[in-house]
């Protein structure tokens, strides 16, 4: 008899895609998938391998007055019914989270129904509502070894690594390319959801201070938001530069794979795959988070010699032209960090976890 998992995870990528890739492999392995997540997974759910997508009402801490409280306090109530109610009627033999408020509901509810359950924490260090989250868990993934946790937590601590999708891993294993000295340079560039303007407005100024003959050699790829497509477009007209602007690249790991050089946020998803597909890259870390996480996955790549992590307060038109300039003029640069990136890939993260949820799974009945 086939056994069931239900899998909750954030509406943004960087939640769902390692989410995809665990039901991915659970599902070779004979699983029923089932999703809990929030509303804007709705772009991802055709290509999420789940046999259904259930929306569950959550939400996060906007503000301190009380009525904002309140609001947040009667969405998380209901998500937690709406979530108690479907792990009754799909009785899962495990519950795995991947972070993201969208989480809270259903992991509550499974530690209220006695289900055993997972947390997947993908950063350098723990987010607010994991740590709300671990103490009623089951086991504790995580990508890198997470430190100062309480020791009831630090027990539960198992290194899986971060999934990747099959996309990413398809792609693994083709040799970096480094470009040659007077041939053409691949730039890719993108943001998610909360990089795409920034990268927008930085970028293109930066790009018109480089000699020209490095103009002549750039290629650029870049993930925009639909309204500031047509102006990025036109800068890199004017200039001569062949561009590809688009606010959603569904081949993002070719992309990744065929680039000399990547200029991202280093959010875990993102993290993970550059060391998986081995790429050199610029990292500038998403300022004002509350647990730098960000920041934290950046400098595992950097430690590795990897990337070279710039913060955003730091970058501007003129420090990234320089930085552009420099890496296209030392090929043997990116060629080292291309080879440091792998060192610190988990490519069978997604292998680990399944096997820790399906030993999770064995102590269904037990509370945690």
């Amino acid at each position: 008899m086939s056994k069931t998992v239900l899998l909750t995870a954030g509406g943004t990528g960087g939640h769902l895609f390692p989410a995809q890739a665990l039901a991915s492999e659970l599902g070779r392995r004979g699983w029923i998938v089932e999703l809990a997540t929030d509303e804007r997974a709705d772009k991802y759910g055709t290509a999420f391998p789940a046999r259904e997508v259930h929306i569950i009402a959550s939400e996060t801490i906007r503000g301190r007055n009380p009525i904002s409280l309140a609001k947040t306090a009667l969405s998380l109530l209901l998500g937690t019914l709406q979530a108690r109610s479907l792990i009754k009627q799909l009785k899962p033999d495990v519950v795995a989270g991947f972070g993201g408020y969208p989480t809270f509901p259903p992991m509550y509810a499974a530690r209220l129904t006695g289900t055993p359950s997972i947390l997947h924490e993908a950063n350098g260090v723990m987010g607010r509502a994991n740590k709300m989250l671990a103490k009623g868990v089951t086991a504790i993934a995580t990508s890198v070894p997470l430190e100062n946790l309480p020791g009831d937590l630090a027990g539960k601590q198992v290194e899986t690594g971060n999934p990747v999708r099959d996309a990413v891993l398809e792609a693994a294993g083709q040799p970096y390319a480094a470009p040659a000295p007077d041939g053409n340079f691949k730039l890719l560039v993108f943001g998610g959801s909360q990089g795409a303007r920034f990268f927008s407005d930085l970028l293109p100024p930066a790009v018109e201070q480089l000699p020209d003959d490095l103009k002549n050699r750039l290629s650029i790829v870049q993930q925009c938001r639909p309204e500031d497509i047509g102006r990025v477009q036109e800068v890199y007209r004017k200039l001569g530069i062949s561009a590809e602007c688009a606010s959603f690249f569904q081949d993002m790991p070719k992309r990744i794979a065929d680039s000399h050089l990547v200029l991202c946020r280093s959010g875990a998803s993102s993290v993970s795959e550059l060391s998986v597909l081995g790429r050199p890259s610029i990292l500038v870390p998403l300022p004002g988070a509350i647990d730098q996480d960000q920041a934290a996955n950046a400098k595992v790549l950097e430690q590795a010699g990897g990337a070279w992590p710039i913060s955003q307060a730091e970058l501007s038109p003129e420090r990234l032209a320089e930085e552009i300039t420099k890496l296209m003029n030392a090929p043997d640069k990116l060629i080292e960090a291309a080879a440091n990136a792998l060192k610190v890939a988990k490519p069978d993260a997604v292998s680990r976890l399944a096997d820790l949820v399906e030993q999770v799974a064995t102590k269904k009945g037990e509370r945690p």
